[in-house]
Protein backbone atom coordinates (compact mmCIF):
# COMPACT_ATOMS: atom_id res chain seq x y z
CA UNK A 1 0.00 0.00 0.00
CA UNK A 2 2.62 2.46 0.76
CA UNK A 3 4.74 1.56 -2.79
CA UNK A 4 1.48 2.13 -4.20
CA UNK A 5 1.00 5.43 -2.55
CA UNK A 6 4.61 6.81 -3.44
CA UNK A 7 3.93 5.57 -7.20
CA UNK A 8 0.51 8.48 -6.94
CA UNK A 9 2.25 11.22 -5.27
CA UNK A 10 5.24 10.75 -7.54
CA UNK A 11 3.20 10.98 -10.67
CA UNK A 12 1.03 13.73 -9.14
CA UNK A 13 4.32 15.81 -8.40
CA UNK A 14 5.14 15.29 -11.81
CA UNK A 15 1.64 16.15 -13.62
CA UNK A 16 1.72 19.61 -11.88
CA UNK A 17 5.09 20.11 -12.42
CA UNK A 18 4.16 19.89 -15.88
CA UNK A 19 1.38 21.82 -15.61
CA UNK A 20 3.32 24.64 -13.80
CA UNK A 21 5.82 24.45 -16.78
CA UNK A 22 3.60 24.72 -19.63
CA UNK A 23 1.54 27.79 -17.72
CA UNK A 24 5.03 29.35 -17.12
CA UNK A 25 6.19 28.93 -20.41
CA UNK A 26 2.71 30.32 -22.02
CA UNK A 27 2.84 33.28 -19.57
CA UNK A 28 6.42 34.02 -21.04
CA UNK A 29 5.75 34.01 -24.42
CA UNK A 30 2.54 36.35 -24.03
CA UNK A 31 5.01 38.86 -21.85
CA UNK A 32 7.41 38.73 -25.15
CA UNK A 33 4.91 38.99 -27.73
CA UNK A 34 3.77 42.18 -25.48
CA UNK A 35 6.95 43.53 -25.61
CA UNK A 36 7.72 43.01 -29.13
CA UNK A 37 6.18 46.67 -30.60
CA UNK A 38 7.66 48.38 -27.71
CA UNK A 39 10.97 46.90 -27.12
CA UNK A 40 12.28 45.65 -31.07
CA UNK A 41 14.17 48.94 -31.49
CA UNK A 42 15.60 48.84 -28.27
CA UNK A 43 16.63 44.98 -28.80
CA UNK A 44 17.79 45.46 -32.46
CA UNK A 45 20.99 45.08 -31.73
CA UNK A 46 20.79 41.45 -29.96
CA UNK A 47 18.14 40.29 -32.37
CA UNK A 48 20.87 40.75 -35.17
CA UNK A 49 22.99 38.82 -33.23
CA UNK A 50 20.66 35.71 -32.66
CA UNK A 51 19.43 35.74 -36.03
CA UNK A 52 23.01 35.20 -36.87
CA UNK A 53 22.86 32.53 -34.63
CA UNK A 54 19.82 31.01 -35.28
CA UNK A 55 19.81 31.52 -39.44
CA UNK A 56 23.63 31.10 -40.21
CA UNK A 57 25.00 28.35 -37.50
CA UNK A 58 22.86 25.54 -38.11
CA UNK A 59 22.67 26.10 -42.36
CA UNK A 60 25.14 23.62 -42.86
CA UNK A 61 23.86 20.90 -40.64
CA UNK A 62 20.58 21.69 -42.33
CA UNK A 63 21.31 21.71 -46.13
CA UNK A 64 23.75 18.48 -45.55
CA UNK A 65 20.74 16.43 -43.97
CA UNK A 66 18.20 17.76 -46.59
CA UNK A 67 19.98 16.53 -49.40
CA UNK A 68 20.77 13.49 -47.64
CA UNK A 69 17.07 13.26 -47.04
CA UNK A 70 16.12 13.83 -50.55
CA UNK A 71 18.19 11.40 -51.87
CA UNK A 72 17.62 8.21 -49.42
CA UNK A 73 13.84 9.37 -50.01
CA UNK A 74 14.42 9.16 -53.77
CA UNK A 75 16.35 5.99 -53.61
CA UNK A 76 13.79 3.98 -51.59
CA UNK A 77 10.74 5.31 -52.99
CA UNK A 78 11.68 5.59 -56.74
CA UNK A 79 13.24 2.14 -56.88
CA UNK A 80 9.57 0.94 -55.82
CA UNK A 81 8.15 3.22 -58.10
CA UNK A 82 10.27 1.42 -60.88
CA UNK A 83 9.18 -1.97 -60.36
CA UNK A 84 5.13 -0.60 -61.55
CA UNK A 85 6.81 1.08 -64.02
CA UNK A 86 6.19 4.43 -62.62
CA UNK A 87 9.13 6.11 -61.70
CA UNK A 88 8.92 9.34 -63.11
CA UNK A 89 6.35 10.58 -59.66
CA UNK A 90 8.49 10.01 -57.64
CA UNK A 91 9.50 14.03 -58.42
CA UNK A 92 5.82 14.70 -57.43
CA UNK A 93 6.13 12.66 -54.23
CA UNK A 94 9.09 14.37 -52.65
CA UNK A 95 8.13 17.50 -53.14
CA UNK A 96 5.36 16.75 -51.33
CA UNK A 97 6.73 15.02 -48.74
CA UNK A 98 9.56 17.50 -48.49
CA UNK A 99 8.04 20.77 -48.32
CA UNK A 100 4.58 19.31 -45.93
CA UNK A 101 5.69 17.62 -43.64
CA UNK A 102 9.18 16.40 -44.02
CA UNK A 103 11.07 19.70 -43.83
CA UNK A 104 9.51 21.37 -41.21
CA UNK A 105 9.71 18.27 -38.54
CA UNK A 106 13.20 17.73 -39.77
CA UNK A 107 14.60 21.20 -39.58
CA UNK A 108 12.34 21.49 -36.17
CA UNK A 109 14.65 18.68 -34.67
CA UNK A 110 17.98 20.25 -36.06
CA UNK A 111 17.33 23.14 -34.59
CA UNK A 112 15.95 21.90 -31.25
CA UNK A 113 19.23 19.58 -30.86
CA UNK A 114 21.29 23.22 -31.62
CA UNK A 115 19.59 26.20 -30.70
CA UNK A 116 16.77 25.17 -28.54
CA UNK A 117 19.82 23.15 -26.65
CA UNK A 118 22.04 26.12 -26.43
CA UNK A 119 19.35 28.96 -25.25
CA UNK A 120 18.49 26.51 -22.40
CA UNK A 121 21.86 26.63 -21.14
CA UNK A 122 22.74 30.03 -21.45
CA UNK A 123 19.76 30.77 -19.75
CA UNK A 124 19.94 28.31 -17.60
CA UNK A 125 23.43 29.00 -16.38
CA UNK A 126 22.76 32.65 -15.77
CA UNK A 127 19.46 31.85 -13.74
CA UNK A 128 21.96 29.41 -11.45
CA UNK A 129 24.89 31.99 -11.33
CA UNK A 130 21.92 34.58 -9.84
CA UNK A 131 22.82 36.62 -12.95
CA UNK A 132 18.84 37.07 -13.58
CA UNK A 133 18.65 38.91 -10.07
CA UNK A 134 21.62 41.31 -11.47
CA UNK A 135 19.40 41.97 -14.10
CA UNK A 136 16.61 42.84 -12.57
CA UNK A 137 18.58 44.84 -9.52
CA UNK A 138 19.47 47.18 -12.52
CA UNK A 139 15.67 47.22 -13.80
CA UNK A 140 16.34 45.09 -16.62
CA UNK A 141 13.47 42.69 -17.71
CA UNK A 142 15.17 39.38 -18.72
CA UNK A 143 11.79 38.53 -20.78
CA UNK A 144 12.67 41.35 -22.68
CA UNK A 145 16.45 41.50 -22.75
CA UNK A 146 17.10 37.66 -23.09
CA UNK A 147 13.67 35.86 -24.51
CA UNK A 148 12.06 38.32 -26.56
CA UNK A 149 15.32 38.27 -29.11
CA UNK A 150 15.17 34.29 -28.99
CA UNK A 151 11.70 33.57 -29.73
CA UNK A 152 11.53 36.30 -32.62
CA UNK A 153 14.84 35.51 -34.32
CA UNK A 154 13.87 31.47 -34.26
CA UNK A 155 10.42 32.02 -35.50
CA UNK A 156 11.37 34.50 -38.01
CA UNK A 157 14.84 32.19 -39.47
CA UNK A 158 12.66 28.45 -39.11
CA UNK A 159 10.39 28.54 -41.76
CA UNK A 160 13.58 30.16 -43.61
CA UNK A 161 15.76 27.00 -43.20
CA UNK A 162 12.85 24.91 -43.57
CA UNK A 163 12.84 26.53 -47.66
CA UNK A 164 16.21 25.59 -47.76
CA UNK A 165 16.68 22.10 -46.78
CA UNK A 166 13.81 21.45 -49.47
CA UNK A 167 15.51 22.77 -51.53
CA UNK A 168 18.46 20.92 -51.25
CA UNK A 169 16.43 17.87 -50.65
CA UNK A 170 14.92 18.21 -54.12
CA UNK A 171 18.70 19.09 -55.19
CA UNK A 172 19.52 15.36 -53.34
CA UNK A 173 16.33 14.08 -55.02
CA UNK A 174 17.43 14.56 -58.34
CA UNK A 175 20.89 13.35 -58.34
CA UNK A 176 19.53 9.88 -57.40
CA UNK A 177 16.64 10.40 -60.05
CA UNK A 178 19.26 10.88 -62.70
CA UNK A 179 22.01 8.57 -61.65
CA UNK A 180 19.77 5.79 -59.85
CA UNK A 181 16.67 5.98 -61.72
CA UNK A 182 17.80 7.31 -65.37
CA UNK A 183 15.11 10.18 -65.11
CA UNK A 184 16.27 13.32 -66.65
CA UNK A 185 16.71 16.44 -64.55
CA UNK A 186 14.39 18.30 -66.85
CA UNK A 187 11.09 15.77 -66.23
CA UNK A 188 12.20 15.32 -63.00
CA UNK A 189 12.18 19.89 -61.88
CA UNK A 190 9.23 19.77 -64.41
CA UNK A 191 6.78 17.30 -62.01
CA UNK A 192 8.36 18.90 -58.75
CA UNK A 193 6.83 22.30 -59.96
CA UNK A 194 3.53 20.94 -60.98
CA UNK A 195 3.44 19.49 -58.07
CA UNK A 196 3.80 22.93 -56.41
CA UNK A 197 1.49 24.60 -58.37
CA UNK A 198 -1.46 26.34 -56.96
CA UNK A 199 -5.01 24.86 -56.50
CA UNK A 200 -7.11 27.36 -58.39
CA UNK A 201 -10.23 25.78 -56.30
CA UNK A 202 -7.78 25.86 -53.10
CA UNK A 203 -8.69 28.20 -49.88
CA UNK A 204 -5.17 29.60 -50.13
CA UNK A 205 -5.45 30.98 -53.61
CA UNK A 206 -2.42 31.75 -55.32
CA UNK A 207 -0.44 29.76 -52.81
CA UNK A 208 0.11 26.51 -52.96
CA UNK A 209 -1.05 24.53 -50.36
CA UNK A 210 2.18 22.71 -49.60
CA UNK A 211 4.67 25.47 -49.16
CA UNK A 212 2.07 27.56 -47.16
CA UNK A 213 1.13 24.64 -44.87
CA UNK A 214 4.97 23.83 -44.30
CA UNK A 215 6.28 27.61 -43.85
CA UNK A 216 3.09 28.00 -41.10
CA UNK A 217 4.30 24.65 -39.54
CA UNK A 218 8.12 25.82 -39.64
CA UNK A 219 7.07 29.24 -37.85
CA UNK A 220 4.81 27.58 -35.37
CA UNK A 221 7.67 24.78 -34.60
CA UNK A 222 10.27 27.90 -34.58
CA UNK A 223 7.93 29.31 -31.70
CA UNK A 224 7.38 26.23 -29.34
CA UNK A 225 11.48 25.80 -29.68
CA UNK A 226 12.00 28.94 -28.47
CA UNK A 227 9.66 29.19 -25.95
CA UNK A 228 10.63 25.79 -24.14
CA UNK A 229 13.78 26.31 -24.54
CA UNK A 230 13.81 29.83 -23.01
CA UNK A 231 11.23 28.87 -20.09
CA UNK A 232 13.61 25.90 -19.20
CA UNK A 233 16.66 28.09 -18.66
CA UNK A 234 14.78 30.69 -16.92
CA UNK A 235 13.65 27.73 -14.09
CA UNK A 236 17.04 26.32 -13.93
CA UNK A 237 17.86 25.57 -10.71
CA UNK A 238 20.63 24.24 -8.43
CA UNK A 239 23.85 24.72 -10.33
CA UNK A 240 25.81 22.81 -13.64
CA UNK A 241 23.30 19.80 -12.21
CA UNK A 242 20.20 21.76 -12.71
CA UNK A 243 21.08 23.24 -15.87
CA UNK A 244 21.94 19.98 -17.62
CA UNK A 245 18.51 19.07 -16.08
CA UNK A 246 16.85 21.96 -17.55
CA UNK A 247 18.69 21.61 -21.45
CA UNK A 248 17.01 17.57 -21.13
CA UNK A 249 13.60 18.65 -20.22
CA UNK A 250 13.74 21.53 -23.04
CA UNK A 251 15.22 18.71 -25.66
CA UNK A 252 12.73 16.18 -25.02
CA UNK A 253 9.60 18.43 -24.37
CA UNK A 254 10.64 19.87 -28.06
CA UNK A 255 10.64 16.58 -30.08
CA UNK A 256 7.51 15.07 -28.34
CA UNK A 257 5.31 18.97 -28.85
CA UNK A 258 6.42 18.54 -32.65
CA UNK A 259 5.28 15.13 -32.94
CA UNK A 260 2.25 16.49 -31.32
CA UNK A 261 1.45 19.64 -33.08
CA UNK A 262 2.83 18.50 -35.96
CA UNK A 263 0.00 16.19 -36.64
CA UNK A 264 -2.81 18.39 -35.86
CA UNK A 265 -1.59 21.06 -37.69
CA UNK A 266 -1.93 18.24 -40.90
CA UNK A 267 -5.18 17.59 -39.48
CA UNK A 268 -6.43 21.09 -39.59
CA UNK A 269 -4.66 21.69 -43.27
CA UNK A 270 -5.74 18.46 -45.18
CA UNK A 271 -8.53 17.07 -43.77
Amino acid sequence: MGTLTEALESRGRAVREAITNAGFAVGMLLRAAARVPRDFRLRWGFLRDQLVVCGVTPLPVVGIVGLFTGMILVLQIGMELQNYGQAERISDIIAVILFREMGPFMTGMILTASVGSAMAAEIGTMSVSEELEALESMSVDPVSFLVMPRIVALALMTPLLTFLGNVFGVLGGAIVSRTQLSIPASVYFRNVIESLRADPDSVFGALPEEILSGTVKAFVFGVIISTVACSQGLRARGGAIGVGHAVRRAVVACFLLLIVTGYYMSWLFFR
